[in-house]
């Protein structure tokens, strides 16, 4: 395949971009309390939520027909994207196939909670070679906070009957973890259910920051349901209030570190966390996702109908860039708007982000989150900007350890000796690096205290998965 660029591209075409399609739109069968995603609904009122097979063909088409990257990365999400039914994705692969082009290579990722997960859907996954996230907040207690169905009960069990299947069919999975005022404060417990009772090896965090201003804070704090005598209220990123599920900003690097210093003791190598891979990356002067990367745009997402947004995180009428029967993605991606929605990133940046040390890894962080003020007083900047940098700061001189030995071509994995030498030097009373303020024998060292949330019970069979395949 031809890789070059070729004269009928826009002249701002990136070789490459990773798009969202949301076939089912923000439908969804469940009803998570901080999901604003819910409110998107009110954008297309009175319309059945389904991507049409003309739709269809025309994106996967168009997705394919733009990229001059050697792999195409096709990613469904929603809403929930089961709801439209296996036949529907079985076409999406013929369509693949009509319209590949000789070389190119296909990887299809699927966001889903779950829920509908079963033998049928698993095999197609299995078949495909799908990468499948499954959302999960963590153990029973935590998940079942925010992540409700239509009757205000908790989907753990649910969630975890589809996880089964996974296993069962052995597909590749992740997990898909948002950060709440639910398990800010128990990261290590969290990711230690992931690991050790899913049997996680990819999980990815998201940080949960609903905005809203005095006139929307209390309906916010309700939830993003549909509210009596109404539709929901359109969520969108406005107002420097947020929610009492949002995790607080110290909180949320606090969070990570404490998963940190457990992965960095247990698992380098073993488990990929993606803000430990993607931050690692960046000694090298790879940013390889859109928030930490000094500029964005090259995320946008594809609603049910055609219509293509600047970005997941910003579907509202502001940022719709056109509709896949007008105008190509391409065009879309590569036009003026869109670059500017993506350079405005690193030249909106505080004068406070501009001086920090750890700009080239945190880059500002993603622009929904910049509704905060900065220490000189100048807006704009980034509500989890304390947790960033005190992550960022924490981990970095391990993060250098392990990019050194990248250097030397060895493995990362050897900074778990490294770290082991340390922590047999420590004292009997010193505290923990982690900043918890606990002795570090009763908080990352051996004598760590055990999860305070009930575990997952497993019979022997699913315990020991057999591939069907």
């Amino acid at each position: 395949m031809n890789l070059m660029a070729d004269a009928s591209r826009p002249q701002d075409a990136p070789p490459g971009f990773h798009l969202l399609a949301k076939p089912s739109g923000s439908t969804c069968n469940i009803d998570c309390t901080y999901c604003f995603f819910l409110s998107k609904d009110a954008l297309y009122p009175n319309e059945k939520h389904r991507m049409s097979d003309e739709t269809l063909e025309l994106y996967i088409q168009q997705l394919l027909d733009s990229h001059r990257t050697p792999t195409v990365t096709i990613a469904w999400q929603g809403g929930e994207p089961t709801l439209m039914k296996v036949e529907f994705f079985r076409k999406s692969i013929e369509i693949v196939q009509k319209y590949r082009r000789p070389g190119q290579t296909i990887e299809h990722t699927f966001q889903t909670n779950g829920i509908l997960l079963d033998d049928e859907w698993c095999a197609f996954f299995k078949e495909h070679n799908f990468l499948v996230g499954i959302s999960c907040d963590g153990p029973r207690e935590i998940h079942n906070t925010y992540r409700l169905d239509r009757g205000k009960q908790g989907t753990f069990d649910k969630v975890m009957k589809g996880w089964r299947y996974l296993r069962k069919h052995d597909v590749d999975f992740n997990v898909l973890c948002t950060v709440n005022a639910a398990n800010e404060k128990h990261g290590r417990a969290v990711y230690r259910f992931f690991r050790d009772e899913m049997g996680a090896k990819w999980v990815q965090f998201i940080p949960i920051v609903e905005r809203a201003n005095a006139d929307t804070i209390n309906i916010a704090n309700l939830g993003w349901s549909e509210q009596a005598g109404g539709q929901r209220m359109l969520y969108t990123q406005s107002g420097n209030m947020v929610t009492n599920r949002t995790v607080g900003s110290r909180q949320y690097g606090q969070f990570l570190i404490d998963i940190f210093e457990e992965w960095v003791r247990h698992d380098v190598g073993e488990v990929f966390v993606q803000l430990f891979d993607v931050t690692l990356e960046a000694f090298f002067g790879r940013h390889l996702l859109c928030i930490h990367a000094p500029t964005c745009g090259y995320g946008p997402a594809l609603e049910y109908n055609g219509d293509l947004y600047s970005c997941d995180h910003f579907v509202e009428p502001k940022y719709l860039l056109g509709n896949i029967h007008q105008k190509t993605l391409l065009e879309m991606v590569a036009s003026p708007e869109q670059r500017k929605f993506g350079d405005d990133k690193r030249n909106l940046l505080t004068k406070q982000c501009q001086d920090c040390k750890v700009r080239n890894l945190c880059n500002g962080g993603c622009p929904k989150d910049r509704f905060g003020v900065s220490r000189d007083g100048e807006p704009g900047q980034n509500y989890l900007c304390e947790g960033l940098e005190l992550f960022f700061m924490h981990t970095g001189p391990t993060m250098v350890l392990m990019a050194q030995l990248l250097q030397k071509r060895r493995a990362p994995s050897e900074v778990m000796g490294i770290i082991a030498d340390r922590d047999a030097e420590q004292t009997h009373n010193a505290l923990c690096p982690c900043g918890s303020g606990n002795k570090f024998r009763r908080c990352h060292g051996d004598q760590n205290p055990a999860s305070p949330f009930s575990k997952l019970e497993l019979s022997p069979v699913e315990a020991e998965p057999v591939a069907t395949n």
